[in-house]
């Protein structure tokens, strides 16, 4: 186990108020990247909960995961049950910076989504986040948290597999290729997977909404959490930026509702390009009274006229693929082909 050192003690010490950042200073198009250290077998995994609770079981099954996979793993005893959340939202603010300040942690996973990371956002202390780039992994709700710190520090995050779902052997392919490969040319392709439910239910079918190659940085997540944060000093600026968009159990309406959101904000309509995950369990048969997803989806976006395409490997799915949030990429819709121009860590 991790010893905690006196670099804590600052943190530990100072109230929720003090950790409050400046919103105000908040910057949603940092100047430049900031690019984490890759990671290396035998280094140490620092494991959160910044949303909802997570039982004890499943942190086991984590933490044996994860040395078994060559690594050392370390959480503190703040992951626990507080309503639906873990924690209180300043003891899930904590957890965040102590994992970030410790030098002892190589990289951070988050044990699971669900919700929370939006209400702490504000309680991160992102000049020491800066100080101390590191990779941080997760998807879903962790969206906001990825987000909120990219906007702030310019820090290149993660969207990819949390901790209960990092066992699929193709997330963990991706995984191998971005976080401990030092290549500046990585391939994201959802073509023939084997396995897969692909083609077996309409939302994971693939198409191409509006041909064309897009080139720009990766931006988005969950539709949901996109969409929760306009408005807030956290709002994503999608202009000359690749727009990844997945979610999971909404129907084709609150589908509808989002897009129609983010399309009426200043920049979605500047965007480089749009490319779906899978909307896992967000479509319905089609009758009369209803819209199916993919009615939905072309309907809202067809006549921006951007290259988009529906049904990457990311999202809610068995083989959910990593993302790097900021990095420099090329999307091919007609492919629907994601390839990665840039290290994404040093």
């Amino acid at each position: 186990m991790i010893k905690r050192r006196h670099f804590l003690s600052g943190i530990l010490s100072i109230g929720a108020t003090t950790l409050l950042a400046n919103t105000s200073k908040i910057s949603n198009s940092p100047k430049k990247n900031l690019y984490p250290k890759r990671l290396e077998k035998g280094q140490t995994i620092g494991l959160i909960a910044p949303g909802f609770a997570v039982s004890e079981k499943k942190i086991t099954q984590m933490v044996f995961f994860l040395e078994q996979s060559g690594f050392k793993v370390f959480k503190t005893g703040r992951i626990g049950q507080h309503g639906y959340f873990s924690n209180t939202d300043e003891q899930r603010a904590l957890d965040v910076m102590e994992m970030f300040s410790n030098p002892s942690v190589d990289a951070i996973l988050c044990a699971r989504g669900g919700y929370g990371c939006t209400r702490i956002l504000d309680l991160l202390d992102y000049k020491i986040i800066e100080n101390n780039p590191k990779i941080l992994l997760g998807f879903s709700d962790v969206t906001a948290l990825i987000q909120g710190i990219y906007s702030k520090t310019g820090l290149i995050g993660f969207h990819g597999p949390v901790g209960t779902t990092i066992e699929n052997k193709y997330a963990q392919s991706c995984i191998e290729n971005l976080l401990m490969n030092l290549s500046n040319h990585t391939l994201i392709s959802p073509v023939n997977l084997e396995g897969s439910q692909y083609n077996s239910f309409s939302e994971y079918q693939r198409y191409t909404i509006y041909p064309g190659i897009a080139k720009g940085k990766l931006v988005g997540g969950s539709l949901t959490l996109i969409a929760a944060l306009i408005g807030t000093p956290y709002e994503i600026n999608f202009t000359d930026c690749i727009v990844c968009i997945e979610d999971v159990e909404e129907k084709p309406y609150r589908i509808d509702r989002m897009l129609t959101q983010l399309i009426g904000t200043k920049t979605f309509k500047k965007a480089a390009g749009i490319a779906f995950g899978v909307c896992a369990g967000c479509d319905t048969e089609k009758d009369k009274g209803n819209f199916t997803l993919r009615e939905v989806i072309e309907n809202r976006i067809s006549p921006l006229k951007i290259p988009a395409a529906y049904g990457l490997s990311f999202g809610h799915v068995p083989d959910n693929c990593t993302l790097p949030i900021g990095a420099q990429s090329v999307f091919n819709a007609a492919s629907l082909e994601i390839t990665v121009t840039e290290a994404v860590v040093k």
